[in-house]
Order: C-alpha cells, then structure tokens, then sequence
C-alpha cells in the first residue's frame, strides 16, 4: 500500500469509525430516550462538572512541570509557561491526527526553548512508558475489584465463580504470559517481535526512570496525574442523581473503559460515551442516563482541550516575544 495512502487512512479511518458509532447509537434511540438524555443535559449540576475540568487542568500542570525531571538531565529547563502550552498543544493536534501532538509537543519546545527536537521526543516517549505502567496498573485495579462480576460470566456455578475467577486472573493468566512471553521472544514474526519490543521498552523505561536522580518526585507527578484523571470521572458522577451513588469499583471500571475507548477513535470520538454507557448500565444506572454521563463527560474534556489548545496557539508566540 502507498505510504500517502496508509497515512491518510490511518487518519481518516478512526474518524469515520467514530461518526459511525455517532449515527448507530443516536439511530437505536427513541423518540423519548432522546428526550430523556435531553433532560439529563439540562438538568445536569455543572458545577460537578466545572470541578471536573478543574481536576484535568491541575493534570495537565503537573504533566507539563514532570517534563522537567526528564528535560533537566539532558542539561536544559525550559519555562514553565512553555512547557504547559507545549502539552495543551498536543493534546489539541490528538483529537484530529492520532499521535501527532506528541511530534508537536517536541518541535514546540525545539523552537522556544532551543531543545533538540530528538532528545525532546525522548523524553515524551520515556513519559509514555509510565503512563501505560499506569494504566495497566489500573487495568489491573479494575480487574481485581471485578473478579466476581467477570468470573460469573466465565464460570456457570456462582458459588464458585469468586475462587475461579481469582486464581484464573491472578494465578493462571500471569504464568501463562510469562510462558507465552519466554516462547514468543524465539519468533521471527513482525507483529510478535514489536510486541516483544514494546514490553521489553516497559521494562527498559522502568529501570531508567528508576536510575533518575529525581525519581521520587517524578513518580509522585505521575500518581498526581492518574489521580486527577480518576477524579475527573468521579466528580461528573454527581452531575446526574442516577450516578451519583456508584461504589468504587464501578467508577474505576467506567474510567478504564472510557480510556481504552480512546484508542479506537480520535479522542474518543463516538466511543467514549457508549463505552463508558455500557459500563455504568453493569452497576444498574439506566442506559439513557449512562449514555447522557458519557456524553457531558466526553463533551467537557473535548470542549477543554480545543479552548486551551487554541489559546495556547495563540498565547505561546507572543509570551515568547516578550520574554526574550
């Protein structure tokens, strides 16, 4: 396949994905369930919301001053204030082409803070290695809470669904993958040898974040910025009366499929409110409200991104002409 091609596809492919899923979950609805999640919207309690933006707004901070800890070794501090803008910048270019804000975000900094572009990159790349850790981590949260739920699907017998399902996740899967991982690292397969890359990158990126001279202050960033993300989900639950009372594990369940939904789409786009509808309809929230959730949820971080982002196009030019 032409290489124009195969990028124009990759672009344009996750978005029509997401128009798609748009049009098919409006097209299952009622007349009534749209006025239902109509009502949602207006009755929602934004200030919820407004903390929830909050939360995401102290994430981004921190981010952007964890750059730092990577950055110094190299032998360069960039402004603060460059740094932020430089992280809301990409956030904005990934809503329209998937994963070229991080390329952004480098040559941002390359050109206001005379960074070299491939030592910039490295270090966001290092950045994404502890937010997969982290994400997994959560991942593997979620699991751990949900065993029972999970375990009554894959097992008949009720009873005994909690014991299966714990030594199936905890016992059987990890020995399993160590297995699988010992017998594939001998394969000659493309798409196995860049799996096999990408793990060994995790570990590679632990052991070099764990070598930093700041690395505690570096990991404590890191659960700040998880942190905020949780709460951003927890805090719209108190938008809407029928999510208000959901227990822990459905919030963290709801935020690890609202996050994996990301992956398929631009931003999210379509996914992020039926994922995570899905979800929340498991703990008993009814499926118009689920679905208005998701919606005011999606709707608020977008919403976010684009006004910072913009912002910050314009704002970092003209902070830099004064600071010179």
């Amino acid at each position: 396949m032409n290489k124009k091609i195969k990028k124009t596809s990759l672009i344009i492919l996750p978005i029509a994905l997401g128009v798609f899923l748009i049009w098919y979950s409006i097209s299952k609805l009622s007349p009534s369930d749209i006025q239902s999640i109509k009502t949602s919207f207006q009755t929602a309690n934004y200030w919820w919301v407004a903390l929830s933006l909050t939360f995401g707004i102290l994430s981004h901070l921190s981010r952007a001053y964890r750059w730092q800890f990577l950055l110094e070794p190299l032998g360069y501090k960039p402004r603060f204030a460059n740094s932020v803008m430089a992280v809301l910048i990409a956030y904005l270019l990934n809503l329209f082409i998937p994963r070229s804000g991080e390329f952004a975000r480098a040559a941002t900094i390359k050109k206001y803070d005379k960074i070299p572009f491939d030592k910039a990159f490295g270090t966001i790349v290092a950045e994404r290695v502890a937010d997969a850790i982290m994400l997994l981590s959560i991942i593997g949260i979620a699991f751990f809470l949900q065993t029972d739920l999970i375990g009554s699907y894959l097992f008949k017998d009720k009873a005994e669904s909690s014991i299966y399902s714990k030594i199936f996740f905890f016992v059987v899967l990890p020995l399993v993958g160590y297995i699988g991982y010992r017998f594939l690292k001998k394969s000659n397969n493309p798409f196995i040898i860049k799996v096999i890359s990408f793990v060994n990158g995790l570990a590679e990126g632990v052991i070099s974040i764990l070598k930093m001279k700041k690395k505690w202050w570096f990991i404590l960033h890191t659960l700040f910025i998880w942190m905020m993300y949780v709460l951003m989900f927890y805090a719209v639950t108190f938008a809407l009366p029928e999510t208000t009372n959901l227990p822990f594990e459905a919030i963290i369940v709801g935020f690890v499929v609202g996050g994996l939904s990301m992956a398929l789409t631009n931003g999210g786009l379509g996914t992020y409110p039926v994922f995570v509808a899905s979800a929340l309809v498991l703990y008993n929230v009814p499926n118009n409200p689920a679905l208005a959730f998701g919606w005011i949820m999606w709707t608020a971080q977008t919403v976010m991104v684009i006004i910072f982002g913009l912002l910050s196009f314009q704002l970092i030019p003209i902070y830099n002409k004064y600071k010179k």
